[in-house]
């Protein structure tokens, strides 16, 4: 890191252990589900990104996690140690004949994470259970484990629910814990209600207490979100003494989530110099990020810390201007440091500075000042109208070119007509004719149907251009949105759509606006090939 903050002076201090539960806990999240495949694959980029510990699953909870530790037998992590979870045995039996128990042995994991009570009320109220048999449970469950050559994580599940109503107890189940041979304590926030001024309190006498016992044990924490302060009681715990951190990528867990480690990881590597993972481990962040959002079906939050696209984007005109003197006038880190970069966004709030910033970004020279003043002109009397330029950058480079009087168009349409057809329990089918010319050639009517009225469209333009431009399958389409602008006018209202297209090198996004949602479609579907053409040299761009 010091490369990219040359004028700072970077001195590691204690190493910070990262646990990672999104496999276990993430998966408690309303909509979240992974197969046992795809935990395998988020697994591997975890041990990639230098996870220490990644909590599997709870084996013989359910067949897809027993599923799971099977596959990951087979598997070699060079950086995470894999870790079986589930909790103490039950009451009134010896731990040997406990099934949970038995299960987490059979996973074969090195570490397994076994969790017990830290509050009466939970202990009577909850369980029926008496404060001495809970103890018992803790000390056998975590002896039981160790004897068998495991490391054992034992969490303390309410710890600091249980602090606050009696200390003495809570204290009690972590010496219980230490008795039976656990190598660290994490103490959990199960309801997510813990208070920052807490948080420093409760730890410092807990560490004192548990060094006074043994200097070797390590303490972790685990946070929920339910007040929004899951990062920041994770972040406090660690300044009060905490080596080790769990938590879940993009904070994916039950109810409001769990701390989420792409925020905490920066926030130790970076901003608090701690050593979690190296340079280029955190170079990677943003990609892994993004990749468990896809594995579990999730939209990216565009303003994520860290990582999301808007994270490092600017779109004020004066704020535009002086990141290009000097980015830290408006960023509070170099946004490589974890895999992000800078973005300059376009819209009716921009100035003669984003448009030139934008144009560099494109590879585009633009001639003068006056060029980019008309441009930014153009684009708020669209905006005006309903365009957003923010996430087309395909329409948005088109929309330059022709103010540069450089653009020739691949192709022109004459005419298209779509047809819908629904015929009683059937589907609905869609058929598109449509006439386009390319040059001086007229093209033939082409005909084709689709899934859909836009699917026809496409399938017919591709068809129509597939006797020009041989190479168009090389293209597909990749995302289609629609969005009412203004829903006061009910089906008549205007609709803006963006389709983002890709090929094997690009991809880009281009957007249509319309009252009618098949024109609105038809221009953004235009707008995609038109831009392709054109990158490919195909109907080259004419020189300024």
């Amino acid at each position: 890191m010091a490369e990219l903050f040359p004028e700072k002076c970077y001195v590691l201090m204690k190493q910070i252990y990262l646990y990672d539960t999104t496999l276990r806990d993430g998966t408690q999240g309303e909509s979240i589900s992974f197969s046992a495949d795809e935990k395998i694959r988020i697994a591997r980029r975890l041990d990639t990104l230098g996870i220490h510990y990644i909590e599997g699953g709870w084996p013989g909870s359910n067949p897809k996690d027993s599923e799971f530790f099977q596959k990951a037998q087979k598997e070699t992590f060079q950086h995470a140690t894999l870790v079986a979870f589930g909790s103490t045995r039950k009451p009134g039996i010896l731990a040997q004949y406990d099934l949970n128990l038995n299960a987490l042995l059979n996973s074969e994991t090195p570490a397994i994470a076994i969790f017990g009570k830290s509050w009466p009320l939970h202990v009577e109220e909850i369980m029926k259970n008496t404060l001495e048999e809970n103890l018992f449970m803790i000390r056998e469950s975590v002896a039981f484990l160790v004897s068998h050559d495991r490391e054992i994580c034992y969490d303390a599940e309410h710890f600091f629910d249980g602090y606050k109503a009696s200390p003495d107890y809570a204290l009690k189940t972590l010496t219980a814990a230490i008795d039976g041979g656990a190598t660290t304590l994490t103490l959990c926030d199960t309801n997510g209600g813990l208070m920052l001024h807490d948080v420093h309190t409760i730890l410092s006498h807990v560490i004192s207490y548990v060094q006074a016992i043994s200097a070797d044990i390590r303490i972790g924490v685990h946070m929920h979100n339910d007040c929004g302060l899951a990062v920041a009681n994770t972040i406090t715990a660690v300044q009060a003494g905490a080596i080790q951190v769990q938590g879940t990528i993009n904070g994916y867990g039950e109810r409001c989530g769990n701390a989420d480690l792409v925020n905490i990881i920066p926030l130790l590597a970076i901003k608090l110099n701690y050593h979690c993972m190296s340079e280029e481990q955190l170079k990677q962040l943003k990609k892994v990020s993004r990749f468990v959002s896809e594995t579990a079906n999730m939209i990216p939050l565009s303003n994520r810390p860290f990582v999301g696209e808007s994270a490092f984007a600017h779109k004020g005109g004066i704020h535009v201007s002086a990141v290009q003197i000097n980015p830290k006038s408006y960023e509070h880190m170099v946004p490589e440091l974890v895999g992000n970069s800078r973005e300059v966004l376009i819209s009716d709030l921009s100035g003669k500075s984003n448009i030139e910033y934008k144009a560099k970004e494109l590879n585009i020279q633009l001639p003068d000042d006056e060029i980019a003043k008309n441009i930014s002109h153009d684009i708020k009397q669209l905006e005006q109208r309903g365009y957003k330029f923010e996430g087309a950058d395909g329409s948005l480079k088109l929309l330059i070119h022709k103010n540069l009087g450089n653009f020739q168009p691949a192709f022109e349409l004459e005419a298209f007509r779509v047809f819908i057809e629904k015929t009683r329990d059937l589907p609905c089918s869609a058929h598109a004719v449509i006439k386009i010319s390319v040059g001086d050639q007229k093209g033939e009517i082409i005909a084709a149907e689709g899934k859909g009225p836009v699917s026809a469209l496409d399938n017919a333009l591709r068809k129509a251009l597939k006797r020009f431009f041989p190479h168009i399958d090389t293209m597909h389409l990749m995302d289609f949105k629609v969005r009412v602008i203004d829903g006061r006018d009910g089906t008549a209202a205007k609709v803006r759509v963006l389709i983002s297209s890709r090929n094997e090198e690009n991809i880009w996004t281009t957007i249509g606006v319309s009252e009618d949602v098949i024109e609105a479609s038809w221009e953004a579907l235009a707008d995609s090939f038109q831009y392709i053409l054109n990158e490919n040299d195909i109907a080259p761009f004419k020189e300024s």
